[in-house]
């Protein structure tokens, strides 16, 4: 038996997830974390991480080291993703988050990221051909998977928070900016050669953004349990009525938005626009929304370490 800890450290968010794996096979998730510590506020062009972020960032990873503290046989990989990746201070940020955190990052390339998405909706979700996007607070990460697997992938250095300060006011969104940052974003997606290979095809969609989504959708439905989304469905006319009412509304009246969180609603309408301009680029009206995605990838590339080296006796439950 061991106890495996994933962190993902994100551009907006860090979270952490403890899995329990049995000699059998068999395994619970029995921790999970998360913070919001907007770690690429305010980076700028130059890329630089700031005071600020930097030290909610080490205060959460502090909270996480020491829960996890209380797992015996316990073994860990912490990866950092956009922020850090793109970094200019990145050496001295993880040195600070080994001194003080006691945590060492490991900074992955967004191919890698794209991959331990694609690992975690593959292992849980009934898909066969789709295109999975993951938007991020500083990145967006793009799958074209057949036939099961991964046939392209990209990672594109825009997230819900670099695209909210580059284009769009925090409190009134105008028609000029918005314009101007579909425009940035359909050439980006041009740019994508092989992107219309999923022309038609069902989106997946993860990352706190496109998920609120799908909650502030269960919210209208009265779902009761409206945050357990992994595999909910919505058509493209759904998305589109949210999309419309968000984009809609000032600062204070997003955050009074059924399934909304406040703390997401100056950058919401960043995040949630390169899903909605998928959906319209690939002409896609099937939308299937995953909470699974990079830490759980992480966790089954592990997982199937193991089962290669002869240290479990069965397949994962999935």
């Amino acid at each position: 038996m061991e106890h495996f800890a994933v962190i993902d450290l994100g551009s907006n968010s860090a979270r952490m997830t403890i899995t329990k794996i049995e000699e059998d096979g068999s395994f619970e998730v029995v921790c999970q974390m998360k913070e919001m510590v907007r770690l690429s506020e305010k980076m700028g062009e130059k890329k630089v991480l700031q005071d600020e972020a930097i030290k909610r960032t080490v205060d959460a990873l502090k909270k996480f080291y020491k829960q996890s503290r209380e797992f015996d046989q316990l073994k860990m990989r912490a990866v950092a993703t956009a922020a850090t990746r793109q970094a200019v201070n990145q050496k001295k940020f993880l040195s600070r988050v080994k001194e003080e955190a006691g945590i060492e990052l490991e900074v992955i390339s967004g191919n890698q990221e794209a991959y331990y998405d694609y690992l975690g909706i593959i292992n849980t979700l009934p898909v066969t051909n789709c295109v999975v996007i993951d938007t991020g607070g500083g990145s967006t990460e793009l799958i074209l998977v057949q036939n099961n697997r991964p046939i392209n992938l990209i990672s594109l250095p825009y997230g819900a928070v670099n695209l909210s300060e580059r284009f769009l006011d925090k409190d009134h969104i105008s028609a000029a900016a918005l314009f101007k940052l579909m425009t940035s974003i359909d050439k980006l997606y041009n740019g994508v050669w092989w992107l219309r290979k999923g022309h038609n095809l069902p989106i997946v969609a993860l990352g706190g953004s496109n998920r609120t989504i799908a909650k502030i959708e269960r919210r209208s439905r009265e779902i009761l349990d409206f945050e357990n989304l992994h595999g909910f469905k919505m058509r493209d006319d759904e998305v589109y009525d949210i999309f419309e009412e968000v984009v809609s509304k000032d600062l204070k009246e997003r955050g009074a938005i059924p399934g909304l969180s406040r703390e997401r609603a100056d950058i919401i309408v960043g995040g949630i626009t390169p899903l909605t301009a998928l959906m319209r680029f690939l002409d896609s009206d099937r939308l299937i929304f995953s909470q699974y995605g990079l830490r759980e990838g992480v966790f089954y590339d592990h997982f199937y370490q193991l089962q290669t080296s002869g240290l479990l006796t069965e397949t994962p439950n999935k």
